[in-house]
């Protein structure tokens, strides 16, 4: 089995990268080989709008014809049986590295055609993981699952496989809160939530990959 984790979060070892390191050793532990990829590390961007890979009789059917630092990435997931999204949120969405990322998976494979929703002919199995310093309260109010939702209904029906989402709510986001102007958070209660409800999500975490790859197994 092999994982592809896809980092959108500019820190390699924070929240959102903490999350998917755990989802990707969930995954390990039913036997899969995973491999993360930093999105902040390439050089890349959304669609260009070249329809490359919705022109009659084109060997880009399928594919993205744009050439940057994604596109071999864009390759590789296509022959992958578990992918792992993470993003914070960053004004009410993913971050920018993330949606371009997105655009170009989902495009390169969405039909254009009457008789089928996807070009795609295989089956991957898709988990996101969405971290934010806001509450769920605040996050409910805010309409975030909706494009949580959205984002979920896209890779099962893009990539034809089964896709869930977790999220990180009230995260600790600073190592130090008093080097920052950041007043209206309270650094006692993010302290708190991180002690406790941070290695809950670490678990869930694991779970969802290990789960995603056994339901993989059985595609």
């Amino acid at each position: 089995m092999k994982v592809i984790v896809v980092n959108g979060s500019p820190r390699k070892t924070w929240n959102t990268a903490e999350l998917l390191k755990k989802a990707a050793e969930g995954a390990a532990s039913e036997g899969a080989e995973t491999k993360i990829i930093h999105l902040h590390d390439l050089n890349f961007k959304g669609c260009s709008s070249c329809f490359a890979c919705k022109r009659k009789n084109s060997k880009w059917v399928g594919h993205c014809a744009m050439k940057d630092d994604l596109t071999g990435v864009l390759e590789e997931i296509l022959t992958s049986d578990v992918l792992l999204i993470g993003s914070p949120i960053y004004l009410w969405d993913v971050t920018g590295e993330t949606r371009s990322f997105f655009e170009r998976l989902v495009f390169m494979n969405l039909s254009y055609e009457k008789s089928h929703r996807s070009d795609f002919a295989g089956k991957i199995s898709t988990g996101f993981i969405y971290t934010m310093n806001v509450t769920e309260d605040v996050m409910d109010a805010c309409g975030y699952r909706y494009v949580f939702e959205a984002q979920q209904k896209f890779l099962a029906e893009i990539l034809n496989g089964t896709s869930e989402y977790l999220v990180a709510a009230d995260t600790y986001q600073f190592d130090d809160y008093s080097k920052y102007n950041a007043s209206k958070f309270d650094e006692k209660h993010k302290a708190r939530v991180k002690a406790e409800q941070f290695p809950l999500l670490a678990q869930k975490a694991f779970e969802m990959g290990a789960r995603l790859t056994t339901i993989a197994k059985k595609q």
